[in-house]
């Protein structure tokens, strides 16, 4: 095979005038610049983002601690009763020369109770009508109603998630049945139920978290039946699938570790519900029994003095308060940490 060359074709010089530097710029704006971060890593920045939520997050820690370490801050027990101290009302060192901010010892009348008593030592919070310290009660109260939200809100997520996961997983009658029986629990009133259990059982811990547990888990088998019925069509479980996967892997190491942001969620929430519920039971006569104190039982002996001595209802009722706010507020912020359309 011969080449021929045409002399006639001229070639194109290319002079140093079409030639520019490259630009290192244009290569480092298209360069990822954002460190790598797992979904539980970008969760947590967004939530320290949201001031409400981690300001919600710090009181919770903080009256963790102290409902664990409080009750140990002074010589007083939460049973202990003495009858020459009835009443006090707040006194804390330090601060009892500031009138206005009301812990000063003196009641409603201005009289200084501590003087008139002879009581040399300091009640932070006061003493109920049995002399009673109103600081290690509240505490160890706060203590036990947490303890009573925390195991409701544990039974609740365990059972409303294996209940939800197998009834979309498995879906057909099987979904069918479960979803009635759901509907028959819900049209009983959760209130009546408590009520009517606390009266069968003995009144004590154990019956009022067996009382919010019998219907405190719908809420949660209903969030986690919708996202799974959501996921279960996606293409990394027929490709689980495809390759042999068992059902029960497919349901708790696919499905179900995709909806932890909804039941963290919903478990957030879940818990403010049971610590007023414990309170509202206790309150009414049915919860916890003396001498154990739980902020509900502080309020129900407290109430009957509230216009004389108010001390005892106006700090266990900011407790309650502070609890159920500070769970709303965090549980509004792990919502939008762990929405992936809240993400800027």
């Amino acid at each position: 095979m011969v080449i021929k060359h045409d002399e006639n074709l001229k070639v194109k010089k290319y002079t140093p005038d079409l030639f520019e530097p490259f630009n290192q710029d244009a290569i480092k704006r298209e360069q990822i610049m954002r460190p790598e971060q797992s979904f539980w890593q970008d969760a947590w920045n967004r939530l320290k983002k949201n001031k409400a939520a981690f300001l919600g997050l710090l009181i919770i820690v903080g009256v963790i601690l102290l409902a664990i370490f409080g009750p140990y801050m002074n010589s007083h027990g939460y049973d202990e009763q003495d009858l020459t101290r009835t009443n006090l009302p707040p006194k804390i060192p330090g601060l009892e020369n500031i009138s206005f901010l009301g812990v000063d010892g003196k009641d409603i009348r201005n009289v200084d109770q501590y003087a008139s008593k002879n009581v040399d030592e300091f009640f932070w919070f006061g003493t109920d009508e049995l002399g009673r310290d109103l600081w290690t009660r509240i505490w160890q109260g706060t203590r036990i109603s947490l303890y009573i939200a925390f195991l409701a809100a544990t039974i609740d997520l365990i059972i409303g998630v294996a209940y939800g996961a197998i009834s979309s997983f498995y879906g057909g009658r099987l979904d069918t049945l479960m979803q009635r029986i759901i509907e028959v629990l819900v049209g009983i009133p959760g209130l009546i139920v408590n009520i009517l259990l606390i009266l069968i059982l003995k009144p004590g811990i154990l019956s009022i978290t067996l009382a919010m547990v019998i219907v405190g888990w719908i809420g949660m088998a209903r969030i986690v039946r919708a996202q799974i019925l959501k996921l279960k069509g996606q293409e990394y479980v027929l490709a689980s699938k495809t390759l042999g996967a068992s059902n029960q892997r497919l349901i708790w190491k696919h499905l179900i570790p995709n909806t932890f942001g909804p039941i963290i969620v919903v478990t957030t929430f879940t818990i403010p519900g049971a610590i007023f519920t414990e309170a509202l039971l206790s309150f009414i006569g049915l919860g916890l029994q003396p001498p154990v104190a739980s902020l509900g039982t502080i309020v129900n002996d407290s109430y009957k003095l509230l216009r004389i001595y108010p001390h005892g209802m106006i700090v266990s009722s900011i407790i309650i308060s502070l609890i159920m706010i500070s769970f709303n507020l965090l549980g509004d912020g792990l919502r939008d940490a762990f929405d992936p359309k809240m993400r800027k």
